[in-house]
């Protein structure tokens, strides 16, 4: 795929409510089939988990590439929208602990497509402004202000999203998601001040 096809799925015209209903719920979908049976997880079973017809799926993402695609894009920016909201909604700590525990199933998500992906996204630069906009999240999360968690001064947002990229990387070794929980309580400790 090229820089220019991804630009153009990128732009696309706003949708119908219906319609962007039916692509929520494929990307939606597709998240979770790509983080249980990998990239090679069929679309026809993506289309039919989603309850929508495949003609529909192929009508928004021609190929699977583009799907691929669409679900990263999707799940990064979940994940950096939740943070005002839980930073707003939740105690400071649990705010944190929430959006970890979401990005350990987001990195679930992006394993499971880990091949698809390194076809789609072969832009450094693109890596790199996902990696910033996901750190900027962190750093909403442990940011001085009223409410929020006061963190050590050494805790830095970059690398905490690393050391959330290490436990990801260690419960998808062991598949054993319970882990990651363990260790997001540990990183805590030595992000927050009791």
């Amino acid at each position: 795929m090229t820089g220019t096809e991804g630009n153009a799925a990128a732009h696309r015209r706003p949708l119908r409510a219906d319609a962007q209903r039916n692509e929520d719920r494929l990307l939606e979908t597709a998240a979770a089939v790509f983080a249980r049976e990998g990239a090679g997880a069929s679309v026809k079973d993506i289309a039919r988990e989603a309850g929508v017809g495949v003609g529909t799926l192929y009508r928004r993402f021609p190929s699977k590439e583009l799907l691929v695609e669409a679900v990263y894009r999707q799940e990064v920016r979940r994940l950096c929208e939740a943070a005002p909201r839980l930073a707003a909604t939740l105690p400071p700590v649990d705010a944190l602990r929430t959006w970890m525990e979401r990005f350990i199933d987001f990195m679930a998500a992006k394993g499971g497509m880990a091949d698809a992906l390194r076809v789609v996204l072969t832009d450094d630069g693109e890596r790199l402004q996902t990696r910033a906009l996901l750190a900027g999240a962190i750093d909403h999360l442990l940011s001085s202000g009223e409410g929020r968690p006061e963190a050590r001064p050494e805790a830095d947002a970059q690398d905490v999203l690393m050391a959330l990229g290490g436990i990801s990387l260690m419960a998808a070794g062991e598949d054993r998601r319970d882990l990651a929980t363990r260790l997001i309580d540990l990183l805590l400790r030595g992000v927050v001040r009791s």
